[in-house]
C-alpha cells in the first residue's frame, strides 16, 4: 500500500480512525472524512504522526454534494484513488410499530445513499487504478435484527448494490469486498437512535468483550489486499451467516431471543 489513496467515511472514530490508522502504518495516503469537525482533525493529526500524508475533508455522507466534493479534493491533493471504504454509519435501537419514519429515512441516508454517493464519483477513478470499493456492512445485512429495522434494511440494501456492482465491472478489474466485523467495540451502539431518532446515549452491550476496531481494521485492510469478496468477522457472526442460510426459522427465534436479553430491550 506504499503511497496508495485510501478515502474512509466515518474516520474520525472508532473502525474508521482504527484503518487509517492502520493504513498509515502501512504507507497509504490517507483521505479522512466525517461530520464532527473536531473530532475529525483529531483524528487525522493522531495519524499524521505517522510520517504520512493525511487529507482531511468534513463531509456528511447523507449530503450528495458534500460526498462529490470529498472526491473532487482526493483527486485534487493526490492525483488518484486506489481504495473507497464507506464505513460512516449510524444504528437504532426501537420496533419499527414504535419509530418515526424519519429514524429510517436518516439511516438509509447515512449508512445506504452515503455510501452511493461516495462510490457514483469515486468509481471512474478506481476504475483507472482497478482499485476497491469496501461497504463496511454487519450481519444485520445478512440477518433482520428486531428492534433495528433502518439499521437492517441498510445493510441488505448495501449488500444488493455492492454485489451488483461487483458483477457489472467483473470485467474492469474493480474490487468489491463486503465487510461485516460482527460486534465490535466502536461508539455505534452509543450513538445509536431511538424511536424518536434521539441518541441512545449508551450501549447496551458489554463493549470490553467485543473485538476491538483496531483488530476489524487489521482483517478488513488484508482481506483488500487480499482482494476478498465478503469478509465475516467473529465466531458469532460467521455461525449466524451459515446458520441462517439452512435453518432461516430456527434462527428468527435464536435472533429474537438474543435481542431480547440486552437490557432495556424494546423486545419483550
Amino acid at each position: 500500500m506504499k503511497d496508495k489513496v485510501v478515502i474512509i467515511t466515518g474516520a474520525s472514530s472508532g473502525i474508521g480512525k482504527a484503518l487509517a490508522l492502520e493504513y498509515a502504518t502501512r504507507g497509504a495516503h490517507v483521505v479522512m472524512a466525517a461530520r464532527n469537525e473536531e473530532r475529525l482533525h483529531q483524528a487525522a493529526e493522531e495519524v499524521s504522526a505517522s510520517g504520512v500524508k493525511v487529507l482531511a475533508v468534513v463531509t456528511d455522507v447523507s449530503a450528495e454534494a458534500d460526498c462529490k466534493n470529498l472526491i473532487n479534493k482526493s483527486i485534487e491533493e493526490f492525483g488518484g484513488i486506489d481504495v473507497l471504504i464507506n464505513n460512516a454509519g449510524i444504528s437504532m435501537r426501537a420496533l419499527f410499530a414504535d419509530t418515526d419514519l424519519d429514524v429510517i429515512r436518516q439511516l438509509m441516508g447515512i449508512n445506504f445513499w452515503g455510501m452511493v454517493y461516495c462510490t457514483k464519483y469515486a468509481l471512474p477513478h478506481l476504475l483507472e487504478t482497478k482499485g476497491s470499493v469496501v461497504g463496511i456492512s454487519s450481519i444485520a445485512g445478512y440477518k433482520g435484527l428486531p428492534g433495528r429495522t433502518g439499521y437492517s434494511a441498510s445493510k441488505f440494501a448495501m449488500h444488493g448494490f455492492l454485489e451488483t456492482l461487483k458483477i457489472e465491472n467483473m470485467k474492469k478489474g474493480l474490487h468489491v469486498l463486503i465487510a461485516c466485523p460482527g460486534f465490535t467495540a466502536s461508539n455505534i451502539r452509543n450513538t445509536a437512535l431511538n424511536e424518536k431518532g434521539m441518541v441512545q446515549g449508551e450501549s447496551p452491550r458489554d463493549e470490553g468483550k467485543m473485538m476491538s476496531a483496531e483488530e476489524v481494521a487489521r482483517h478488513i485492510a488484508n482481506a483488500i489486499a487480499k482482494r476478498k469478496d465478503r469478509l465475516t468477522l467473529t465466531f458469532q457472526g460467521k455461525l449466524t451467516v451459515i446458520l441462517n442460510k439452512f435453518f432461516p426459522k430456527f434462527m428468527d427465534k435464536q435472533v429474537y431471543n438474543h435481542m431480547a436479553k440486552e437490557p432495556d430491550s424494546p423486545i419483550k
